[in-house]
């Protein structure tokens, strides 16, 4: 049996998550996360895609949007590629098209997500923000998301299996809040909104130093509680087997710079679903109560037909 990790070793795991490496002049690799099991995680494609990108981007120029498109599941277990085109370099803006790509079981290469990221050298210009970070709970007095994990698997006791159980009280970088119940905590409808808190679990190194590691970690805790909050109205979880789902597309869109080991409150809305599908936004906020980032997701979403 395993020794519990403490905060500062899961934070430096995921650092290293999000770290690629370089294996040519445009070509990087993204280690896989250890213990995983099943599909990759979006958020973690996303986030090592970004950095891809960032690590080509020329000097002094920051990501300010992404856009990207999952193609296929992608695989636990086995390294991702990342090749990165220089599609555009201009004096203000900067343009990195990203293809991720696993290695099939019969050796042949194929892509899991196409990612676009655009760039900006910082300037001053003309701003405003018409609006408002919801008025919620903060997040010192909201039990953490871990322990109403604790709580529900308890309460599932034999209806989970050990494998089950194990996958959903692994341990996690990020701490999350909830400030209501998400599609997992709760069987009846709701509206379509959520909110939650969230940090990474340790200090990361200062944004100073490394800015383009809080953003890559703010892109991958973006993929968190979005796609569920289209299945609030329905009373419907992935988590209960209710549910087959899966990310279509994600946007981001970074407006400031921000701390992703500081708490950010991430405001979800579903204003649609239909079509087997689920439309979410999210807008993130810092402890100022300005917008930090927008984001936007289309997701398969089915009901699960027992046979």
């Amino acid at each position: 049996m395993t020794e519990p990790k403490t905060p500062e070793e899961l934070v430096a795991g995921l650092v290293r998550l999000l770290t690629v490496t370089r294996t040519g002049e445009d070509a990087f690799t993204g280690r896989k996360q250890p213990g995983g099991v099943g599909r990759v995680f979006g958020g973690q494609v996303i986030a090592q895609a970004l950095q891809a990108a960032q690590a080509t981007a020329p000097e002094g120029m920051e990501a300010h949007s992404l856009h990207a498109y999952f193609l296929r599941g992608g695989k636990e277990g086995v390294d991702i590629a990342y090749r990165t085109a220089r599609d555009f370099d201009g004096r203000s803006f900067a343009n990195r098209r990203v293809v991720a790509s696993q290695e099939d079981e019969d050796g042949s290469t194929r892509p899991i997500l196409n990612l676009t990221a655009s760039f900006q050298r910082p300037e001053d210009g003309l701003s405003h923000d018409d609006v408002t970070m919801p008025e919620v709970a903060p997040p010192e007095e909201l039990e953490s998301d871990m322990d109403v994990r604790a709580t529900v698997a308890e309460r599932a006791g034999e209806r989970m299996s050990e494998a089950q159980r194990a996958l959903f009280l692994r341990p996690r970088p990020i701490d999350m809040r909830s400030c209501g119940p998400l599609h997992w905590m709760n069987r009846e409808p709701s509206e379509p909104r959520a909110h939650s808190w969230f940090r990474t679990v340790a200090p990361l190194p200062d944004i100073a130093e490394n800015a383009a590691l809080h953003r890559a970690v703010i892109a991958y805790a973006s993929d968190y509680t979005l796609l569920g909050t289209s299945a609030l109205p329905h009373g419907l979880s992935w988590m209960r087997g209710e549910l087959v789902g899966a990310s279509l597309d994600h946007a981001i869109w970074f407006h400031r710079p921000a701390r992703a080991d500081e708490w950010l409150l991430y405001a979800t809305d579903a204003p649609w679903s239909g079509g087997g599908r689920g439309f979410n936004r999210g807008r993130i906020f810092n402890r100022a109560g300005e917008l930090v980032a927008s984001v936007a997701q289309e997701g398969m979403m089915r009901k699960r037909v027992r046979k």
